[in-house]
């Protein structure tokens, strides 16, 4: 074969690799087009909220405990500054989650405001929300923010007559806002679509401090597994063991706080020199959280609603974070600086 004849094939190559990759683009993009938002189906659980001040007063204890629902649902600074005051502010949504570079999600109004928040919807399609991840107008949330999948109906019975209970008020979220990458990993990545394999428990496991009340609280109320596994920035996927830390998360808005200062989720299994094994007991554990505050200035752990926890449900997260199997973590300061590496120093599993 000549050079003349080996640079036609060449170029004949070139020319079908390159529409072979402008079909394929083409068809990412048609499917990205038609599913990045797409609605899905999911069962609307059969749930009714109720007047009833026990289970008012129980989800009042969810939602300003364990689930710390103004962690997310309230302005940072108003947030903050209630907190700190002692009190507990409104749950009308509008705090911005940046996730670049992904977009810009907005918490939603739990209040029970008929125009903009959750007076507009049934308790079935608030419950579906809760359990399923998908939305009362049958879009998909993120599945990371919303951990109450396997709450009995008890719970979610008891959180919905809290949040019809509160006062009502008005304010207008944004829509959500992702960029064409966002798009494009909302249209693949599992944590985008709704949940499946769902299994709520029948009852909630009584409050006492038993390593199964734990592993309902940790997982599926306080969502510790969601922060302190280590996930992928971009489809959010655990790339380290549960509970072991590792997630890097910026800093709580507080006055006095520097913005530039980060944290990495401790480890929280019973590795050497992780987190958990600083506490010598369960007294020193429940003392930290209903007495300790804030160790570190901007600190994103929600001490002031984990504050609110029973001795008996802290005292059980003691005790399943202890079953966990060992595994290797952060160690040290959970602080480093945005820009420059953060910590590597590493536990080892035992």
């Amino acid at each position: 074969m000549s050079a003349i004849e080996a640079r036609k094939y060449v170029k004949r190559g070139a020319a079908i690799l390159a529409a072979l990759l402008a079909v394929a683009a083409s068809a990412i993009g048609l499917f990205v087009f038609r599913t990045w938002d797409r609605s899905w189906d999911a069962p609307l659980p059969d749930i009714h909220a109720t007047t009833d001040p026990e289970v008012i007063r129980r989800g009042e204890y969810l939602v300003r405990g364990p689930a710390h629902c103004a962690a997310c649902h309230t302005p940072k600074d108003e947030a903050q500054t209630a907190a700190d005051g002692g009190e507990f502010p409104p749950l009308s949504g509008g705090r911005a989650f940046h996730a670049a570079p992904l977009g810009v999600i907005y918490s939603k109004n739990l209040t029970p405001d008929p125009v903009t928040g959750i007076g507009r919807y049934s308790d079935a399609q608030i419950a579906r929300m809760l359990r399923w991840s998908v939305r009362p107008d049958g879009k998909a949330s993120v599945q990371l923010l919303m951990p109450f999948a396997n709450l009995s109906d008890g719970d979610l019975t008891a959180i919905i007559s809290y949040l019809r209970a509160q006062p009502a008020v008005r304010n207008a979220v944004p829509a959500n806002q992702f960029t064409l990458i966002g798009k494009v990993v909302k249209s693949f990545a599992p944590v985008f679509k709704p949940r499946t394999g769902i299994e709520p428990v029948v009852r909630a496991p009584e409050m006492a401090p038993t390593v199964e009340r734990g592993k309902y609280l940790a997982r599926t109320v306080a969502n510790c597994v969601g922060c302190h596994t280590k996930r992928d920035p971009i489809s959010f996927a655990a790339v380290s063991a549960e509970f072991s830390g590792g997630s890097e998360m910026e800093p709580a808005s507080r006055p006095g706080a520097d913005p530039s200062i980060w944290f990495v989720t401790p480890n929280l299994t019973p590795a050497h020199d992780s987190a958990l094994t600083k506490f010598p007991d369960r007294a020193t554990f429940v003392a930290r959280f209903q007495k300790g505050g804030v160790h570190h200035l901007g600190s994103p752990m929600p001490w002031e609603a984990f504050g609110q926890m029973s001795t008996a449900d802290l005292g059980a997260l003691y005790e399943y974070l202890h079953s966990l199997p060992a595994q290797a973590g952060p160690t040290g300061e959970p602080t480093f600086r945005k820009g420059a590496a953060p910590p590597k120093r590493l536990a080892k599993a035992n």
